[in-house]
């Protein structure tokens, strides 16, 4: 099947919206897979433009050609945009259904073209030999786009497992070890000028927020002066909230191992709680000479991509706190066991939040000195990335309550989804 071809919209019955008050009564017998699909959800959201436009350093950016200009915040503007999300379903013979998403479009075509005949007729609540057939199925399911798609398929089964048991799913991993879970405020978008960024962390603190992680706009090809940035964004910051509050950087592979130094021993002095990917995932040997250069703890993980990366990492004394992702990582069933791994070391994971739901269930379930937070992703999750779902795990004071529904809980606002059609 060509990759452009994939997800044309084909003339199918439309989803039916999940809906979790009318669970059916639990099947018997063996279940199989029946069928794995991805439907396409359409309609039209706000957004406020104008004020989250502010980039993050990134390794391009040592080529002039590919280093944005400095971001300006603007006047803040409403205006309506185009909203789609693509989700995972995977049905059984007995009519049990697992949902999951949005799922990113690279890892939908290897869900359908690699995985998807391999799944029909599977038991589906055998999450443990699922995830370790797909794993051995492909040479290359270590890493990269297969590994997302493992990840995809082991949260749909996830969330089935959730509905077959009528529990949520950090029940089923063995929790809960708390009754909220704590997230912190990730400000990607937000601009780092000083007066904007000031203003902005003086806000977000009295929003209940006790971790705020701020994004580095600027690497070695912006030389001295943009280093001096960096540098000033921390003191900033610092003085906006005060001792009590702990700030995270994020540099997003964009830095050099002297450059990750300079600018450490400079921001000591403010206790930055940890500074995230100074390098790119391959540079081990960066991230453990890094660590032994400075009291700034380092952090890494979201581009790790199972407990065997993991392992290497925390075996060579590189990092931490480790920060893998479960949407890219191998899913639920590889973040618990990257836990464990971590939990020998004592570093703590604290999972990149691309998504809320699967790190939300996650962390639940471990013991809080392993996975003490989750990564709330401001600009991306208030109302807009899970736009179309009725229960958005949002914060509150800074904390997330724990959802007692089935699975992940996700069920679709029908006055939002304007069309829904199947992918194929």
């Amino acid at each position: 099947m060509h990759r452009r071809t994939l997800f044309t919209l084909a003339g199918a019955a439309p989803l039916a919206l999940p809906r979790l008050e009318a669970i059916q009564s639990r099947p018997s017998g063996r279940l199989k897979i029946a069928a794995v699909e991805f439907w396409r959800l359409e309609g039209r959201r706000e957004i406020v433009a104008g004020v989250t436009g502010q980039h993050q350093v990134q390794p391009l950016h040592v080529y002039d050609e590919y280093r944005p200009k400095p971001f300006h915040e603007g006047t803040p503007a409403k205006r309506t945009v185009d909203a789609r999300a693509l989700y995972l379903k995977i049905k059984t013979d007995a009519g049990l259904e697992g949902v999951y998403g949005p799922i990113d479009t690279e890892a939908a075509i290897v869900v359908d073209q690699q995985l998807r005949r391999f799944l029909i007729g599977k038991d589906p609540l055998a999450v443990e030999a699922l995830w370790d057939q797909m794993h051995r199925s492909n040479r290359h399911s270590r890493r990269g786009i297969f590994m997302m798609a493992i990840s995809a398929v082991d949260n749909a089964l996830w969330d089935l497992r959730g509905r077959y048991f009528e529990a949520p799913v950090y029940r089923l991993l063995g929790g809960p070890t708390r009754r909220d879970v704590e997230a912190y405020a990730s400000c990607l978008g937000y601009s780092v000028e000083p007066e904007p960024a000031r203003a902005r962390a003086i806000e977000i603190k009295k929003q209940g927020y006790r971790h705020q992680k701020w994004f580095c706009a600027y690497g070695p090809g912006d030389g001295a002066a943009g280093l001096m940035k960096n540098v000033e964004l921390v003191r900033v910051l610092r003085e906006a909230v005060g001792p009590e509050t702990e700030l995270m950087i994020d540099a997003f592979n964009g830095w050099n191992l002297d450059y990750a130094i300079a600018w450490a021993k400079q921001v000591e002095q403010y206790r930055p709680r940890w500074i995230e990917e100074a390098f790119v995932s391959e540079k081990i040997d960066s991230f453990a000479a890094l660590r032994k250069a400075t009291s700034v703890p380092v952090a890494t993980g979201e581009h790790l991509y199972g407990r065997w990366e993991v392992n290497e990492f925390l075996r060579a004394g590189a990092i931490s706190v480790v920060q893998a992702d479960p949407e890219w990582c191998g899913g639920v069933s590889e973040l618990v066991k990257i836990c464990a791994v971590a939990s020998i070391y004592d570093a703590q994971v604290i999972p990149h939040g691309h998504a809320m739901h699967t790190p939300l269930h996650v962390v639940a379930a471990q013991s809080p000195m392993t996975c003490p937070l989750v990564e709330f992703l401001v600009t991306k999750m208030t109302d807009n990335y899970y736009y179309f779902e009725k229960n958005q795990p949002t914060p509150v004071a800074g904390r997330i309550a724990l959802p007692d529904r089935p699975g992940f809980g996700i069920e679709f606002d029908p006055a939002r989804v304007e069309k829904q059609t199947q992918a194929k």
